[in-house]
């Protein structure tokens, strides 16, 4: 598993009983700095691994890129430490081209925590960029009981977090065929989303319009902003959203579904994307009269 986790004694303790030292199985945090053409934009808490996918679907994120081409090459900077170790925690990413750089205001003055994927943002305006992809238009279904199948597959998925309960996870669906495309754990919620992203943006898949994203917490305005940039219409997460996502996506056309735990779910957004029984009930009956009533 290499620096994904890494292992520390610690001491157990139950009340009423002696502390026990055994060793754990811990989530790597480490920072990342994202520099494009040479020049430093963000660094970010992530945990290594797919920090191509997180280098590019953070890009996406910003609007920095919307396609394939636009990510002509990322590489680990050499040199990264002063004694010239290469530490992989500096990463330096070529446009595409004719690309533009990114506008000097993105520049991030300070790093992002693994719980915040918009710090540094001068106001709330700033980061409702406008997407490529708009999803309002976006022709898609998914029945309620394959949308509720998709948290227990998450949860099957993410194989870092059984070992040591420190990650989110973000899984890109098939809305058609309830296929999981790609699963990717972080300790930042925001960091597995631009890796879902990044990975669309690496094998050519961008916009995202016949999936679902699926979180394993909450649905917060930065994942709905990130799925907005990406052409995503469906977001699914097994915790609540919040207000500000909800007002994002109920502005743009985004289905945002909450609290996504066994049977149930709350649908807090662009509700006719989500199928139940009994409105396919209910079509049949109409159906069925009309037949009836027709001469």
């Amino acid at each position: 598993m290499g620096r994904i986790t890494a292992r520390r004694q610690v001491t157990r303790i139950t009340v009423g009983s002696p502390g026990r030292r055994r060793e754990d199985v811990l989530a790597v945090e480490e920072p990342l700095e994202i520099r494009v053409g040479g020049t430093a934009l963000v660094i970010t808490m992530r945990t290594p691994g797919h920090d191509f996918d997180l280098a590019a679907g953070f890009l996406v994120s910003e609007g920095v890129i919307s396609r394939h081409d636009d990510f002509g090459a990322a590489r680990y900077c050499a040199g990264a430490t002063v004694d010239g170790e290469n530490t992989y925690n500096v990463l330096d990413v070529t446009l595409g081209f004719g690309v533009a750089p990114p506008d000097p205001s993105l520049e991030r003055n300070f790093y992002t925590t693994s719980s915040c994927g918009i710090c540094g943002k001068a106001s709330i305006d700033a980061v409702r960029t406008l997407s490529a992809y708009p999803v309002a238009d976006a022709d898609v279904r998914i029945t309620a009981e394959l949308l509720a199948s998709f948290p227990d597959r998450l949860r099957e998925g993410q194989n870092v977090f059984d070992k040591t309960g420190g990650l989110h996870a973000a899984a890109l669906f098939d809305a058609r065929t309830g296929e999981m495309l790609v699963l990717r754990e972080d300790v930042g919620r925001h960091n597995a989303v631009d890796k879902v992203v990044g990975w669309a943006v690496t094998n050519n898949l961008l916009p995202l319009r016949g999936m679902v994203l699926m979180v394993s917490g909450r649905a917060s305005f930065e994942l709905a902003q990130k799925a907005s940039m990406a052409g995503i219409p469906i977001l699914a997460a097994v915790s609540a959203p919040s207000s500000l996502a909800v007002e994002l996506a109920s502005d743009i056309g985004m289905t945002v579904v909450g609290f996504l735990r066994g049977p149930s779910m709350v649908v807090y957004s662009s509700p006719e994307r989500i199928e139940t029984q009994a409105a396919a009930e209910s079509s049949t009956s109409i159906t069925e009269n009309e037949k009836v009533s027709t001469p």
